[in-house]
């Protein structure tokens, strides 16, 4: 009997959560970085000595193979879940709003999501977690300490609007060990990455999150503006790399046997010309505007996503319609003045994992933008002042994202090769000892 009580303590230990053997992890995301600024930053011309530290002390990918469509939302979804955005369920930016009722709302609450998440699955591992600004992050569950992205209008209630949907008394918290207030949820300038890189190393020296997000956005926000490869560009990821620094100090001091990963969640494709869908489809009286311009009615409306569009039904069962719909479409696409690089059927955006409500999705060539209505006289095609977009269908180099990592018990060294953009989460959470069973992707094995 007494050795038999002598084995219950260690029966207990054998069923009990891996956690404290796993490694802390700290997931940082720079919207927009190419994986060749990094593994080409000295051709480049870049000086990027913290983010060039993952070539040779850990392991990264030559590029991610991202999702349908390539965009901010959908993809940091799947580098969260592991599974397509036709899965996921956060299939666009912003929300459909054929009559703009929501006001530009976006896709910010985490109860959109259909599938359990990275945050969830270390939670669930007996891990304690953070998030600073990561998309589609209200009301996630498994954070602890979250302050998650929103805006409204830039105006200063917007703050307490975070106020509110933060993890109750952080923001407040951690803007006295700051010393300033928190960037709005709005500002994507380098000083908003900078200021929240401050906030995330503040969160990690007053709570040690074990997993902690952390997302920058002025790189995606410059490539806009002036488009990649330029001197304005480097110039925003050169001072990026700074902050990376900062939190990887950071994280090394709270957790010094910590992984470190860095994703992005696409590439990016130089633009010169716009292609105003709306147009076509007002001409052809598949959306009817009122004496304001503004949408009175509609029977098909695109749903754009800069260099791609999905095209909605207001009834999805309505063949005259669809038919009507894709032989505009079929139009549009024969004329290479519209840059239509090609039209996806219900198979096809099936195929892509793409949003499985749209009828139709208009995937564009590089250099080709799918322009935002602005009114009644908007031509179709026109010279576009975006100078960098995404978006469009996962394929080209361009669009590729980037996958780095480091830690203890990581390769060094280790060129992945090019790799699918739902292999990163459940490879973050095999990291962590957490599971993702739902992740469409399989884990890479980083081991030395």
């Amino acid at each position: 009997m007494k050795g038999k009580v002598a084995l219950i303590p260690l029966l207990l230990a054998a069923l009990a959560p891996v956690a404290a053997q796993a490694e802390p992890l700290l997931l940082i995301s720079i919207d927009g970085l190419r994986p060749g600024d990094v593994i080409e930053a000295k051709q480049r011309g870049l000086a990027l000595p913290n983010l060039t530290r993952f070539l040779n002390e850990g392991a990264h990918a030559s590029g991610v193979i991202g999702v349908a469509p390539t965009l901010t939302y959908p993809s940091h979804t799947t580098l969260m879940t592991g599974v397509s955005p036709a899965r996921h369920g956060i299939v666009a930016n912003n929300s459909f709003d054929p009559t703009g009722i929501n006001q530009g709302g976006w896709y910010w609450y985490a109860q959109d999501i259909r599938v359990p998440t990275l945050w969830e699955a270390a939670s669930k591992a007996g891990l304690t977690t953070g998030n600073v600004h990561w998309p589609v992050s209200v009301a996630a569950k498994g954070v602890r300490w979250n302050l998650p992205q929103i805006w409204r209008t830039g105006h200063p209630d917007d703050a307490k609007l975070l106020d509110a949907l933060a993890t109750p008394g952080l923001k407040a918290e951690l803007e006295a060990a700051a010393g300033q207030p928190y960037a709005m949820g709005i500002d994507e300038s380098l000083s908003g990455d900078q200021n929240r890189g401050r906030f995330a190393t503040a969160l990690i020296a007053a709570h040690r999150p074990d997993f902690l997000t952390v997302y920058l956005t002025a790189l995606d926000h410059e490539q806009h503006g002036s488009g990649p490869d330029t001197r304005q560009a480097k110039a925003v990821l050169e001072k990026i790399d700074a902050i990376v620094g900062d939190l990887m100090a950071a994280e090394r001091k709270a957790h010094p046997d910590a992984a470190i990963a860095l994703v992005s969640d696409h590439g990016f494709e130089a633009t010169q010309t716009g292609l105003n869908l709306f147009r076509a489809f007002i001409d052809e009286g598949l959306i009817t505007l009122d004496k304001d311009g503004k949408v009175a009615s509609w029977q098909a409306m695109p749903w754009i996503m800069g260099g791609s569009a999905a095209i909605m039904l207001a009834r999805p069962d309505d063949t005259a319609v669809a038919a009507k719909a894709k032989a505009l479409l079929d139009r549009l696409a024969a004329d290479p003045a519209n840059g239509i690089a090609g039209v996806l059927d219900k198979a096809g955006i099936a195929r892509v994992g793409a949003n499985p409500q749209a009828a139709f999705l208009v995937n564009l060539r590089p250099g080709f933008v799918t322009d935002i209505f602005r009114g009644a006289s908007d031509p179709l095609v026109a010279p576009t002042l975006v100078k960098g977009m995404h978006g469009y269908l996962p394929g080209p180099a361009h669009l590729d994202a980037t996958f780095m990592v480091m830690g203890p018990r990581i390769a060094k060294g280790r060129d992945l090769g090019r790799i699918d953009m739902r292999a990163v989460a459940p490879t973050l959470a095999k990291i962590m000892g957490a599971g993702l069973p739902d992740a469409e992707g399989k884990a890479i094995d980083l081991r030395p």
